[in-house]
């Protein structure tokens, strides 16, 4: 039977050198209590130190209400500023050396640490989402691991950079390249995990564990049962307690069997829904909210982008949206009212709905069903997806994308590889150039000041995509303000233009190589240059 403790006391469980084990996304399943606790012992003892973290998806919340590296970030509220970046982050707020290892599909919200692995004080390797959020099923089950064609070709394959962040971590490997019955996979090993540091909203007496408030309903289940299965220690966060017994045994996500320690949050602050939102009852199931209340996105070159993407959709189609410019696109739907026929999906488990964009992505309005990220992307790596849009970091003339590492930003691919592995259709979304001023009105696009930022280059600095994997089954396009691209023959094809502007002057001078021209390139829709479209409906029927 579980034992219930502070959060000061579950610190002290830790033990150096141990495999820490987390599930979530955003700040939904983060134990922010107990991390707490954790970086104030090691500030004041030392103790745990070496740490090995794992973690499928991002924990944390970008530092909402902070600045870090130069970076801006948009505003909390200004009561909760004193929160500052919260998440993974914490673990290195105390300095170097409580954590050394490091392996997560997104680390970039995890500012501290991020500025550790930098220093190369980090041994830090990013998979793919769905590979580690399913690894621990495997671990759990007693398997070896996980035989997958995810990430081949990618900056993931030990032919190319083995998921490698920095140089700290060639003293490590987490993939091998092996061949089963005549064709490539990649192989991620099992490994031992010593403790589960998770969150749910609800511990009865027995320490069986709700996610009622969660918005996600994450991998806890599977991180318990690999760590108990393993010999280790499992160690719960909750909000709230209750008796013996009065629990829905259907909303029991991790049997109390499985609990060693609960620790009940003190500080309320600690156990945030997402990252925008303490507490909002339509991310959880609890109500529907009505459409009106979602507010649309401005009129500018980014509305422009997220309608011609949403060109894309067909009646019928499920759709994954990713972080960023590409979860906008569920607004626009929205707004020309036809969200109830195309189903939105996001990597989190959210089915239906309105997916929600940053600060709390992840969530989703009145979704119709929350799965867990394992069912998810059972789904999505069987081909279960109609199309996906994600966004454009950096891309090259063999049509590779880079969103998971700029220069010195390390961000990982979160579930951007296992997603664009499997989905017969691809829309890569964001602006042709960063930092430029443009104007949209009146049916065309017009540059008041170009860009500062490359964002179409001659080689990418990391392959999250690789262009030359892609099967000749899959459509691939690039979309910007000023122009369309599809990958045609494993090459860039440049295919639309925007109205208004010049092809060389615009898009050509400002590409990092030569792209092939449809000999029938098209004008943009001039329609969606304008401010009320009101045309989604004729794409949709296709």
């Amino acid at each position: 039977m579980a034992k219930f403790i502070t959060a000061k006391e579950a610190a002290a469980l830790i033990p150096d050198g141990a495999t820490v084990g987390i599930a979530g996304m955003g700040l939904s399943g983060w134990a922010e209590e107990i991390a707490c606790a954790i970086r104030d012992r090691y500030a004041e003892t030392g103790h745990p130190c070496g740490l090995n973290l794992k973690q499928g998806s991002a924990m944390g919340d970008w530092g909402y209400g902070n600045k870090f590296d130069g970076w801006d970030r948009s505003p909390l509220p200004e009561e909760d500023k004193t929160h500052g970046a919260r998440g993974v982050t914490r673990l290195g707020e105390a300095g170097p050396g409580l954590v050394t290892k490091w392996t997560s599909a997104h680390i970039g919200s995890a500012f501290t640490l991020c500025d550790q692995a930098r220093q190369e004080l980090i041994d830090t390797h990013c998979l793919p989402q769905g590979v580690i959020i399913n690894l621990w099923r495997e671990i759990a089950a007693g398997r070896p691991g996980l035989l997958t064609k995810t990430g081949l070709g990618t900056f993931v394959d030990p032919r190319v950079e083995g998921g490698r962040m920095n140089k700290k971590a060639a003293e490590s490997e987490v993939v091998r390249l092996v061949n089963f019955e005549g064709e490539e996979y990649l192989f991620y090993p099992s490994f031992k995990c010593d403790v589960a540091l998770l969150r749910g909203t609800i511990a009865d007496e027995n320490g069986n564990i709700s996610f009622e408030h969660e918005s996600v309903v994450n991998e806890g289940f599977s991180v318990a049962t690999a760590v108990k299965n393993c010999g280790g220690i499992v160690i719960v966060q909750v909000e709230y307690l209750a008796k013996k017994e009065t629990l829905n045994p259907k909303a029991v996500k991790i049997p109390g069997h499985l609990v060693d320690y609960v620790v009940q949050a003190k500080d309320p602050k600690s156990c945030w829904q997402a990252e925008g939102d303490y507490w909002q009852p339509a991310y959880s199931g609890h109500i529907r909210v009505p459409l009106d209340a979602i507010k649309p996105i401005p009129f500018d070159e980014r509305k422009v982008i997220c309608r011609r993407c949403a060109m894309e959709l067909k009646k019928g189609d499920m759709i994954n949206l990713g972080v960023g410019m590409p979860a906008d696109i569920a607004k626009v739907v929205a707004e020309e009212g036809y969200i109830d026929d195309v189903l939105m999906s996001t990597e989190s488990g959210m089915v239906g709905g309105v997916p929600s964009a940053l600060p709390s992505f992840g969530s989703a309005y009145n979704p119709e069903c929350i799965l867990t990220p394992n069912e998810m992307f059972d789904l999505i790596s069987g081909g279960g997806l109609s199309m996906t849009c994600l966004g454009i970091g950096e891309v090259d003339g063999d049509g590779n994308n880079n969103v998971s590492r700029m220069g010195k930003r390390l961000t990982g691919p979160g579930g951007f590889i296992d997603i664009t592995a499997a989905t017969p259709k691809v829309v890569f979304a964001g602006t042709l150039m960063g930092k430029a001023k443009v104007k949209v009105g009146d049916g065309k696009l017009e540059i008041l000041e170009e860009g500062t930022i490359q964002k179409f280059v001659e080689h990418v600095g990391q392959i999250t995509f690789s262009g030359q994997y892609s099967p000749d089954t899959q459509e691939v396009l690039y979309v910007t303000e000023r122009a369309v691209f599809k990958l045609i023959d494993h090459r860039m094809t440049l295919i639309e233009i925007a109205p208004g502007i010049d092809l060389e002057k615009d898009v050509l001078a400002h590409l990092g190589f030569k792209p092939d021209i449809a000999p029938d390139l098209k004008i943009m829709d001039p329609a969606i240059f304008c401010e009320t479209w009101g045309g989604l409906g004729k794409y949709l029927e296709g």
